[in-house]
């Protein structure tokens, strides 16, 4: 059990509490665990959901997508649009960071919300998907797998001109599961299951869908092995991440810095809290932390 010094703030949680050079004093000599959210993404290009410009958002849940097919068709004519937006994004400076990090080994893994898999671009080699990742899409009846790459040919085959006809993807608003905000979605034709006609859905977990347990526990015994955590642009809304920041500050008594614009709702359990961008302070960290 690491000795867990006390540097929580006097301020209220709301206001920014410390710099980019508080967090490389607090995480010297660390090895880290790294939460990131949709905030690490949006120098991408790829808007998050409840940053403090984001505009207000209503994510579909499972249970409307599995249950009526209008859901169905909205989202995957949605999707289609918006994917091709997040299909050619590139890692920023703040993904290269954590890679860089982790190539030296100050960061033992990554823990990420995030579906657009721009970790993995950027070469973080350890990478807990949480909520899955765009790039996969799976039936619900029998499990087929498919590359999202081939859906995307399929719908385009059974919904020819559809995605231009809706104007061009840099001028459509796109949210960080690759949902596009579109007027119209009517006679859009979803694709089934190639092999068994079944019901296709992104390998992502949706809004009132639970993680799988496998994937939760492999999350846990990254946050044991390190002696600290950083959190990267999540804002910790849902429970599936600020889990993890409970119990690096209440179970493991390890450090806790959260970098985020905007309050958080595990600004609490923190060491200390940044309150700036992603990139830029990730950045600092790669540049300042020395090999652990």
């Amino acid at each position: 059990m690491h000795a867990r010094v006390d540097h929580r703030p006097t301020t209220p949680p709301s206001a920014p509490v410390g710099h980019a050079e508080h967090a490389v004093r607090l995480l010297r000599g660390h090895r880290l665990a790294v939460l990131t959210g949709a905030g690490v993404s949006t120098d991408s290009g790829i808007p998050d959901y409840r940053g403090p410009d984001s505009p207000p958002r209503r994510p579909m849940t499972y249970q409307q997508f599995v249950s009526d097919p209008a859901f169905r068709r909205t989202y995957w004519a949605r999707n289609h649009v918006g994917w091709r937006h997040v299909h050619r994004t590139t890692p920023n400076a703040g993904h290269r960071a954590l890679a860089a990090l982790e190539a030296r080994g100050v960061v033992v893994g990554v823990i990420t919300q995030n579906v657009d898999r721009l970790h993995q671009e950027a070469g973080s080699r350890r990478v807990i998907d949480l909520h899955g990742t765009y790039a996969e899409v799976v039936c619900l009846a029998c499990g087929a797998r498919y590359a999202r790459d081939h859906v995307a040919g399929r719908l385009e085959a059974l919904n020819p001109g559809f995605a231009e006809a809706v104007g061009a993807v840099a001028d459509v608003e796109i949210a960080p599961d690759a949902d596009a905000v579109i007027e119209s979605t009517e006679g859009f034709v979803v694709a089934d299951c190639e092999r068994c006609g079944g019901m296709l859905k992104p390998d992502i977990v949706y809004f009132g869908e639970n993680v799988p347990r496998e994937r939760v526990d492999r999350a846990f015994a990254l946050v044991d092995e390190a002696a600290a955590l950083l959190v990267a642009g999540s804002s910790l809304t849902v429970m599936s991440g600020l889990r993890f920041v409970r119990h690096a500050a209440r179970v493991r008594g390890v450090p806790v810095v959260i970098v985020n614009r905007g309050v958080t709702r595990g600004d609490d359990l923190a060491d200390l809290r940044v309150d700036a961008g992603t990139s830029e302070t990730l950045t600092t960290l790669a540049d300042q932390l020395p090999d652990v």
